[in-house]
């Protein structure tokens, strides 16, 4: 019995039974389907923070409290110490320093009411060093920070959801009751899978203190170096002035921690390869489960069809026919499954999935596709070798 006539017989072994054939196949196509779409929502995801930290530019560095400092020299961060940070003397790397409050505040207009997820208070050199450009109006001045002006720069989203088509510009808004002037609107950045960079209200620091965030410690200092090439030299000049202020000794516990954008792109890059990997593993289980239903549906098949076997025995076919009818059909179920997982696959990555735009990783469909031909021959070996050493004598006498 040659090739084509062991296909012949496993695609009529296949076709006797459609819709158990169909229901064995889903398994394995939503396992390969589950694997290349959850993967490539962890790349995308990658790709969305990559691109956002990088966007901050390479010279820039982030100033955060911690807790757990030197026992009773712990102190909070605070505006004078971002103000201390820019010292030609002390520190000549350091170009700009901006200290910042987030929190977060209910807008409303009239009767419009939008909870907006992110308000930032901070100084004027913020919107360079995090690259804030403006769409519309201007940013808030030194003196609007020196007086406590209650001006506002919106991000785009912000914007659009509490004035809709009005013009924001010159406009009011309350901010938990709190009104603000809108002076400006930034230009659309796009969102960071569920964070949205455009969400945003940026005011000045003593407004937001003063009305909404409270005295207490900043949230973190954002510190523009002299350039990309000295941030090292900046990240010395922030740790020796800190720890003066602060009181840290030497080998001593800071109260403060320093990352530049190349350490956070790698912290959180480590963290979302973590988490496409737990994804990952998640879908490859599925395919095993899959895979498991492939070995009870050919053992199912195998017993429904012993008289069938023990007549073809009888008339001479070979164990070896036998034995490659069965693993074929239970690698054709698994190839069938696996060209739908990744059809599914690669059609469910064009859509913006928890806000995430997914990028399809070419290794991910060879992989998952392989792994379930993989699939149908190791869990097909043990019902088509049952069936294959079938005695003809005995397959007969089967009721």
């Amino acid at each position: 019995m040659n090739f084509l006539e062991i296909l012949r017989f496993a695609i009529r072994g296949l076709t006797a039974n459609k819709l158990r054939s169909a229901l064995t196949t889903l398994g394995i196509t939503i396992g390969v389907a589950a694997v290349i779409l959850l993967v490539a929502v962890g790349n995308g995801a990658s790709a969305a923070i990559a691109a956002s930290i990088q966007g901050l530019g390479t010279n820039v560095v982030n100033v955060s409290p911690v807790r757990g400092g030197q026992g009773a020299t712990a102190r909070p961060l605070t505006v004078q110490d971002a103000h201390a940070l820019v010292d030609p003397v002390g520190a000549p790397d350091v170009k700009a320093a901006s200290p910042v409050v987030t929190t977060t505040a209910t807008a409303t207009r009239g009767q419009t009411s939008y909870d907006i997820s992110s308000v930032v208070g901070t100084e004027p050199a913020y919107f360079t060093t995090t690259n804030k450009e403006i769409a519309d109006g201007a940013p808030f001045t030194a003196e609007d920070v020196t007086a406590g002006r209650k001006v506002v720069v919106l991000g785009a989203t912000a914007a659009q959801s509490i004035f809709g088509t009005a013009e924001p510009v010159g406009g009011n808004v309350l901010l938990d009751g709190i009104q603000f002037t809108v002076a400006g609107v930034l230009k659309a950045q796009g969102s960071t899978g569920p964070q949205n960079a455009d969400d945003v209200a940026i005011a000045p620091i003593s407004a937001v203190q003063n009305s909404l965030a409270g005295y207490g410690s900043l949230s973190q200092i954002a510190v523009q170096a002299a350039g990309a090439d000295s941030v090292s030299l900046a990240q010395a000049e922030i740790t020796a002035i800190l720890d003066a202020r602060h009181g840290i000794r030497a080998g001593g516990t800071a109260d403060y921690q320093i990352q530049n954008s190349e350490q956070l792109l790698a912290t959180r890059t480590s963290a979302t390869e973590t988490f496409t990997v737990l994804l990952a593993a998640v879908a490859a289980i599925s395919l095993l489960v899959g895979g498991i239903g492939v070995t009870n549906i050919m053992l199912v098949t195998v017993t429904e069809r012993i008289r069938e076997i023990g007549i073809r025995k009888a008339v001479g076919a070979p164990r070896s026919a036998i034995l490659g009818q069965f693993l074929a059909e239970a690698t054709m179920l698994s190839l069938f499954g696996g060209l739908l997982g990744v059809a599914i696959g690669l059609i469910g990555s064009r859509f913006t999935i928890s806000g995430i735009q997914p990028v399809v990783v070419p290794s991910s469909i060879f992989l998952a596709f392989a792994v379930s031909a993989l699939i149908g021959l190791f869990f097909g070996v043990f019902p088509a070798n049952r069936a294959a050493k079938l005695r003809p004598i005995d397959a007969l006498r089967h009721e």
